[in-house]
């Protein structure tokens, strides 16, 4: 059986620089833009890590609070459940 070395393959892997898409950007984080926050929420309703969001760590804890926020004053759903009712995110619809 051949072994291999764990540098082997190591060696032509090359990261990608991570960079903060609010700091390229150059856009402020509000509360008040539900769909733009929609998109560092889960599908289970949860706040996603900067390993997804590949926020840096100050505009990591600006998008929290402002998810928190929105929560608070109903623009964004604390549940799925609310979700799957109202068919998404400022969608609300008459349920018949």
């Amino acid at each position: 059986m051949i072994y291999r070395r764990k540098t082997e393959g190591a060696r032509n892997y090359v990261p990608k620089p991570r960079i903060c898409p609010f700091c390229a950007e150059g856009v402020g984080i509000d509360y008040k833009d539900a769909s733009r926050l929609s998109r560092y929420v889960s599908g289970r309703g949860k706040i996603e890590s900067r390993r997804r969001t590949r926020a840096c760590a100050k505009h990591q804890r600006k998008l929290a609070h402002a998810i928190k926020r929105a929560r608070f004053l109903a623009l964004l759903p604390y549940a799925p459940s609310h979700t799957w009712r109202t068919g998404g995110v400022g969608l609300h619809q008459s349920m018949s």
